[in-house]
């Protein structure tokens, strides 16, 4: 017991020492977040978006009773034009040149800021040791740093797991009160609470850090503005040493956004959505905001834009992290619905706030958000309308033609993509490959399945956070 004494605290508890499991549980019953203030994912849709979500169904219901190949036409051109402005996006992210100036000088030691790391963690036990190892890894003065591993109260397996580690002094283990919404961002809020550095930092359970992220992310910060509140630092798949399909896609994936189209929009002055971990942040700024929205399950992305709105601005750093893929469908599908889900979220938020008056970004939640969401509900189905309706073609005469503009159109985003991919790959320092390349079409597909799963959660249970499982790396610990 003396040792959960000294690891485990309730979050927003008094620091003046020890307590007890039970007191734990009595003082968290004392502090239950209560639904923000601000508007939020609390409030999925206001009024007057119902309103225009049911006109809109309405008339394509119309549209589709009344002149059906109408219909289908206006939902193919509608797809094919938010087809090609991803693409083009992607392709000017691709040949958009980073900045060739050299990093800022590391800051002298005696100059570092504090620092407070975030590590929301539930039913990870199994990754708890190779996490703590990573945290330990990190080059970066031990009296200016702080790490908060953040447990919920009713995960008694990685609390035990936590217990039967020999924590280093920085590391502390939060237990969060019971509540809802039981999500990261509630998670990562209580933890702020506690935060004494004057910079933060988010990680996640299956998360390596390069160990000079934190020096490079403060160096930055030093160099820079008082506009700058946030920095991205890119995350990276450790190669699997296999090629199967999900993990090869999702490594390509995560290549193309973080090394090339979230580089691409900083270098252009445009806000992005936040990767779900190893974001550094002002504390100041995050706190100015509200900090992360509890109801929202991508609060990553949300945050990113709400700082945007608020005057600030966003930049990326290239010490990267290190993560695992997703190997199986029961892995990637309810993460890739929990995404979706929470753009939309993001989406709906964001549309009836300031950012609408404000161009930029404006501009960039429609092609970074509302652009990925439109293109992943859309893709399955025309493309499955596509088939049938050449099948059907096909049947009279054994022949069939595909319109010159479409095999154009498509040939164009995926070529984009593909471009994009390969140079993503190329930045992290891999080989792309071909056969993964070619892959991205049914990737897509994949992905408008996942789209199906997440409106449907988004009407009926709009705050459930599906968790994604992690397990210990199987081979050795480095890229």
């Amino acid at each position: 017991m003396a040792r959960e004494d000294r690891r485990l605290e309730p979050a927003l508890a008094p620091a003046s020492g020890p307590v007890s499991v039970d007191h734990i549980e009595t003082i968290a019953d004392a502090f239950v977040i209560s639904a923000p203030e601000r508007d939020g994912a609390h409030r999925p849709l206001s009024q007057t978006q119902v309103a225009g979500v049911v006109i809109a169904g309405l008339l394509a219901a119309l549209g589709v009773a009344l002149a059906p190949m109408t219909a289908f036409a206006a939902a193919h051109h509608l797809f094919f034009a938010i087809f090609l402005l991803g693409g083009l996006t992607r392709l000017a992210a691709a040949m958009t040149r980073l900045p060739s100036g050299r990093a800022p000088a590391p800051q002298p030691e005696a100059d570092l800021p504090t620092y407070t790391i975030i590590t929301p963690l539930y039913r990870e036990a199994e990754v708890l040791p190779e996490l703590v190892e990573s945290l330990a890894a990190i080059d970066y003065p031990q009296d200016r740093l702080q790490a908060l591993i953040v447990l919920e109260a009713d995960d008694e397996i990685t609390r035990a797991a936590a217990r039967a580690l020999d924590l280093p002094s920085f590391i502390q283990v939060l237990v969060v009160p019971p509540g809802t919404p039981r999500t990261k961002p509630r998670a990562c809020n209580y933890a702020l609470e506690r935060a004494r550095g004057d910079l933060v930092v988010i990680y996640d359970a299956e998360d390596m850090p390069d160990p000079q992220q934190l020096r490079e992310a403060a160096a930055r910060f030093a160099a820079s503005d008082a506009s700058l509140a946030c920095l991205q630092a890119p995350l990276r798949i450790e190669d699997p040493g296999f090629s199967l399909f999900l993990p090869s896609q999702f490594r390509l994936e995560y290549a193309a956004h973080f090394e090339v189209l979230l580089p691409a929009l900083a270098r252009w002055g445009l806000p992005f959505p936040l990767g779900g971990t190893s974001n550094h942040f002002k504390v100041g700024p995050l706190r100015e905001i509200g900090a992360w929205d509890p109801y929202n399950v991508t609060e990553d992305a949300d945050i990113g834009f709400r700082l945007a709105a608020a005057g600030y601005r966003l930049d990326v750093i290239r010490r990267p992290t290190w993560e695992t893929a997703p190997t199986t469908p029961e892995q990637w599908f309810p993460q890739r619905a929990r995404w979706i889900k929470g753009h939309m979220q993001t989406l709906a938020v964001h549309a009836r706030g300031p950012l609408p008056t404000q161009p930029r970004n404006a501009i960039a939640l429609v092609l970074t958000l509302a652009q990925s969401v439109a293109a992943s509900h859309l893709h399955g189905p025309v493309m499955a309308v596509a088939v049938a309706w050449a099948l059907i073609d096909f049947l009279p005469d054994a022949a069939f033609q595909v319109p010159p503009h479409d095999l154009t159109l498509y040939l164009l985003g995926w070529s984009s993509a593909a471009i994009a991919g390969a140079r993503g790959v190329l930045r992290a320092g891999g080989r792309p490959k071909w056969l993964h390349l070619l892959g991205m079409p049914a990737y897509w597909l994949c992905q408008s399945l996942a789209a199906v799963k997440a409106l449907h959660q988004f009407i009926v249970a709009p705050h459930r956070w599906d968790k994604t499982l992690h397990v210990p790396r199987s081979g050795p610990r480095h890229p």
